[in-house]
């Protein structure tokens, strides 16, 4: 196990970002695109408990289609070009602004996950 393990926030999502190990910063997290490993291989740090979901896939497409939209419609305003156009300037932004950011976005969920201790909520008996 690395000596000093990351204990700061702003550490955990740079490690994250850089899709390494939460904790020690120095493993691979993924093993595919976004397949994440099963443990660290260089802390042994267990990646069960990482789940995060559609979270990444979510904020993405916020932050993308803002971003697409946004320079499509500035671009039919100024210039008004042939559909052609858009379709050659928009599609391969698309797969940019969306595959790019992806595997970092997932990397710092699963680094924040980590970092406040997340687990599933359970319910527990209240008292009236």
């Amino acid at each position: 196990m690395n000596d000093q393990p990351i204990d700061t926030l702003s550490g955990a999502a740079l490690a994250g970002l850089a899709c390494a190990c939460p904790r020690c910063g120095k493993g691979k997290l993924f093993q595919g695109f976004l397949t994440v490993r099963p443990h660290c291989n260089v802390c042994g740090l267990d990646y069960g408990f990482a789940d995060a979901g559609d979270g990444p896939a979510v904020f993405i497409m916020f932050i993308a289609g803002l971003i697409v939209v946004g320079a499509a419609l500035v671009t039919e305003i100024v210039y008004q070009p042939p559909y052609w156009v858009h379709a050659a300037l928009w599609l391969p932004l698309i797969l940019i602004v969306t595959l790019g950011p992806l595997r970092p976005m997932k990397g710092l969920m699963i680094a924040l996950q980590f970092h406040h201790r997340a687990a599933e909520g359970r319910l527990t008996g209240r008292e009236h």
